[in-house]
């Protein structure tokens, strides 16, 4: 059976190594906001975890609090602010996993207070990290 890439469902060549790069990023970024989490008293519990609304990047537990954490990583700006791409519609996703976290994982259900921070990192091509973080954002 031979088609077009589109007609396949496959991407060129250049795309996949785009793609490719955006993934290592990201991931990389997740990587880069844990640890910088770490170091100011989150304690992390999960990676990338998985529930039927889809997945939260990072759970941990933060003075008293199960932190459900999304993290947006750009290489620069001119795609606009990192925190700009996550909207009502997500955050109000973002509410329900970590919702369902708790739900699944917490010892104490009911008198665990939960919230969503969320990590905007930004690795420049020239060098360096820049995180900013935004605690307890609701949609």
């Amino acid at each position: 059976m031979t088609g077009t890439a589109e007609q396949i469902g496959a991407q060129p060549p250049g795309e996949r190594r785009a793609s490719r790069a955006h993934t290592a990023l990201g991931r990389f970024g997740e990587d880069a906001a844990a640890r910088w989490l770490a170091e100011r008293g989150y304690v992390i519990a999960d990676r990338n975890w998985r529930g039927e609304a889809g997945e939260l990047d990072i759970v941990a537990h933060h003075a008293g609090w199960w932190v459900g954490v999304e993290v947006k990583t750009r290489s620069g700006l001119a795609f606009g602010d990192p925190f700009e791409s996550i909207d009502r519609r997500k955050l109000t996703r973002l509410h329900r996993l970590t919702a369902a976290w708790v739900r699944a994982h917490a010892a104490d259900r009911r008198g665990t207070p939960w919230r969503v921070d969320a990590v905007a990192v930004l690795v420049p091509r020239t060098g360096g990290i820049r995180f900013d973080l935004l605690q307890d954002v609701r949609p």
